[in-house]
């Protein structure tokens, strides 16, 4: 079978938000969010609009972007957008007639919508939209995996790369910086994120971003990292040793590690984000370590590098099914002594899960010279 290409891509996706529409009685909907005009449009502009009806699909900006939307957009028609775009979108609302209009309530600010609200008649209801794109981008289409998937090989080759070279005496800053090249050297078009690198007793921070702590000989070093390609993040982590490790090391990567291989045994469809965060969590309860994994087993990855659905205590309602892409990262944070989380990237499919990292999971001690 052909892939589907972007427009037709396109014409499925408001296929199916119109469809929702019509079912919660909307005329209009308003998109502001670049990750879901992107997703809806195939815009990647700094700004710009969507304005969707039953039978009409605008995409309005400014000069700035009138060519690339027209290239980027081909099932869009495109409008420029006067200096008050409010103003001007709020004609346009009325000349078409429309009197129940969806916004974006997670992403239109308060000073947006009394804009908005202004430039509209008074007789224009302005419903309140959560979540539905959203909804509709959990499924991965076979382009966005292959993306996803290329994210992943760009980002673990540059991990292999500067892992070969990582020694006591570097800063964790300068590693960071080395594998943002690395990444971007490989066809990158950006990080998915700050990237982390947390050394000795910061990698008990989970979020530790890159410090000019300079690493040290028996240090861990958990490195969190991802690749952007075509718009769409990868997200891996990988926790090693600086030099010959020490027993209790040993002991804590091995826990984490046999935690995130149940959590991925339990990735398949009909499964829910509660049951796989319990099959990690159980794993380190058992332990003894349960207070100290207090984040979610994992999350969604598309064009945003977190996003539906969540593998969490409250995900009894995140349901997966094939072509979501998650991760599954469990760990254990020590305060004062350090930490380790091991991250894969999933993508679930008929059968189970495909992980799409695939950088070494062994216990690693780097050599020091």
């Amino acid at each position: 079978m052909a892939e589907a290409t972007p427009q037709a891509a396109t014409a499925a996706r408001l296929e199916r938000l119109r469809r929702r529409m019509a079912e919660e009685n909307l005329e209009g909907l308003l998109v502001g969010s670049p990750a879901n005009r992107r997703y809806l449009s195939g815009f990647t502009g700094s700004s710009g609009w969507l304005l969707i009806t039953a039978d009409r699909a605008e995409l309005w900006t400014d000069f700035r972007y009138l060519e690339q939307a027209a290239a980027q957009a081909p099932g869009f028609e495109i409008v420029r957008h006067e200096p008050d775009v409010y103003r001007h979108l709020g004609r346009r609302i009325q000349e078409l007639g429309l009197g129940r209009l969806g916004f974006e309530r997670d992403h239109l600010t308060y000073a947006q919508w009394e804009r908005l609200r202004g430039a509209l008649p008074e007789k224009v209801e302005m419903v309140a939209v959560g979540g539905w794109i959203e909804e509709l981008r959990r499924i991965k289409d076979p382009a966005e995996i292959a993306a996803i998937r290329q994210a992943a090989r760009i980002a673990d080759e540059a991990l292999l790369e500067v892992l070969a070279d990582l020694r006591p005496g570097v800063t964790e800053r300068e590693v960071a910086l080395q594998l943002e090249f690395a990444m971007r050297r490989r066809g990158a078009e950006g990080v998915s994120f700050d990237l982390i690198v947390a050394s000795g007793p910061r990698s008990a921070l989970p979020h530790g971003t890159a410090s000019d702590r300079v690493i040290e000989a028996g240090d861990f070093v958990t490195i969190d990292y991802g690749a952007l390609y075509g718009g769409y993040a990868s997200d891996c982590t990988r926790t090693v040793v600086v030099g010959p490790a020490g027993e209790r090391q040993r002991r804590i990567y091995d826990i984490v590690l046999e935690a995130q291989r149940r959590a991925l045994a339990a990735v398949r469809p009909g499964a829910t984000g509660a049951e796989v965060d319990r099959a990690a969590r159980a794993v380190i309860e058992e332990a003894g370590y349960g207070d100290h994994f207090g984040h979610a087993t994992g999350h969604g990855v598309g064009l945003e590098v977190h996003e539906g659905p969540r593998l969490a205590a409250n995900g009894r309602d995140d349901v997966l099914a094939p072509g979501m892409v998650v991760t599954v990262e469990p760990g254990i944070y020590l305060p004062g002594w350090g930490g380790v989380r091991i991250e894969d990237l999933v993508v679930v499919t008929e059968n189970g899960g495909e992980i799409l990292t695939r950088v070494t999971k062994e216990f690693l001690q780097l050599a020091v010279s």
